[in-house]
Formats: C-alpha cells, structure tokens, sequence
C-alpha cells in the first residue's frame, strides 16, 4: 500500500490505535479525515496533528453512518481508502445482565460499531471507491479474533466476525480493484475497554510503527506479537492460548 497521496476516512481516529494511525499517515503526505463522537477528543486530535480533518458522528446509528459517507464524500470527493478502526470493548457476565431492553442496548451498540458499521461503511463506499486510484479498505480486528477472551465476549466475537468479513470482501473485491487489508493488534496500552485496563500491553508508537511500515511493504494482514503470533497459529495453539488467557486448567 502507497501511504502518501491518498485521502483516507478512518473511524475512531480521535485516541489510541486510530490517532497514532492518523499521526504516520499525515507525516506519509495524505489527507485523514477521522470521525467520532465526542467532538472535544476530535479537537484534541486536531491540534496534536495539524491538517487532521474531523467530523462527529455516531457509528452506532444507520442514519449517521449514511450521512458521514455523503459529507465526506461532498467535501472529499478523492477519497480512495476506508480504515474501519472505531471499536468498544465491554467487560460482563452474560449471566448478570439484567432482561430488559435498556441493559441490553450497550451489547446491542457493541456489535452495531465493532461490526456492522464496518460493513454498511464499506457497502456504502464501494461504489465510489471502484472508481478512485489505488482505492483500500482496511479493516482492524484483534487478537481475540482467534483466542477469544471469556470476559469480553461480545467484543472478541464481533472482532473474530471483521476477521471473516475481511476475507469475504478481499475475495469479492478482487474484479474491481479495491484492495482489502487486515490490522490485528494485541493488547495495545489504551484506554479501549477502559482507562488503566491496559496499561501490562505493547507500547502505541511502536505497534503503529510496525503495522504501517508491514502495510507498505505490501502485506494484506499484520499482527504484532502475540497477534502475529495467534493469526497463524495451529488449533492446538489456538485451543492453548485460550486456556492460558482465560486460566482453563
């Protein structure tokens, strides 16, 4: 993947994996347009990395994800690369929820922005996409596509369904052009699923640095660590990660 000259939508670019993506790209010489929903963190991003384009727009919700795509493309009409980063982690019991509609609309947001906004993102952009120079899309699942964490499960699930989808759309793709990439990360010291949940993972920048120079070197899915690792490994391997991860016996 070309990094420079491009002109890329990526969501949840305001913190963590998605502003440090934001940051190599810019210094790569393209335009990065990022979107999320709170507009004060958008402006956060906006100064620590000058030329960053922002909008505020809620992933969970159709309507918004159909309006961001028609601005975006009215003021951006050169877009030609999609990186579906936006993503939440929710730590429960399932057996502890309590059985009612309001409980369950925090799950039922999980899987709208960790899934299904990737997918209508990419629907929706398609068709423009067919028709741009070197068009991309990116999608970032995780290391817990693979070896699934007990206590996020919604999460874990929804990554390891990107992780199929991805594989899906490259072949589908394949006649028009468009490529389709994978970032896996592992534990990546953010605040997804909280502040201080991982503080025990990899460093940002060093993650970032690595994915982006792999990207440019033509790879169609890198992990890091322990996800490189887990993205190749055997059933039994898998089967053992899990154990370890999740103190199986």
């Amino acid at each position: 993947m070309n990094l420079s000259h491009n002109t890329i939508l990526l969501t949840g670019g305001a913190s963590g994996i998605g502003l440090a993506l934001a940051r190599r790209l810019r210094a790569a010489g393209s335009e990065v347009i990022i979107c999320g929903r709170r507009l004060d963190k958008l402006r956060e991003a906006q100064q620590q990395v000058p030329g960053l384009h922002i909008y505020e727009t809620d992933l969970a919700q159709p309507i918004e994800r159909a309006a961001l795509v028609r601005r975006v493309l009215a003021d951006f009409p050169a877009l030609n690369v999609l990186i579906n980063n936006a993503g939440i982690q929710n730590r429960f019991q399932l057996a502890d929820l309590p059985p009612d509609l309001a409980a369950w609309e925090q799950q039922r947001e999980e899987i709208a922005i960790n899934f299904e906004a990737p997918i209508h993102l990419a629907a929706l952009l398609v068709p423009h996409l067919r028709q741009q120079v070197s068009p991309v899309i990116i999608n970032v699942s995780s290391g817990l596509a693979f070896a699934p964490m007990a206590a996020a499960p919604i999460y874990s699930a929804t990554k390891a369904a990107v992780h199929s989808f991805t594989m899906s759309l490259r072949q589908q793709l394949v006649p028009l052009g468009i490529g389709v990439l994978e970032i896996v990360p592992p534990g990546v010291n953010t605040d997804l699923g909280g502040p201080g949940l991982h503080t025990w993972a990899v460093a940002v920048d060093a993650f970032a640095d690595s994915i982006v120079a792999r990207l440019a070197a033509g790879e169609e899915e890198v992990g890091y660590g322990t996800s490189e690792a887990i993205r190749q490994a055997s059933r039994a391997e898998i089967d053992a990660r899990f154990r370890q991860m999740n103190g199986v016996g």
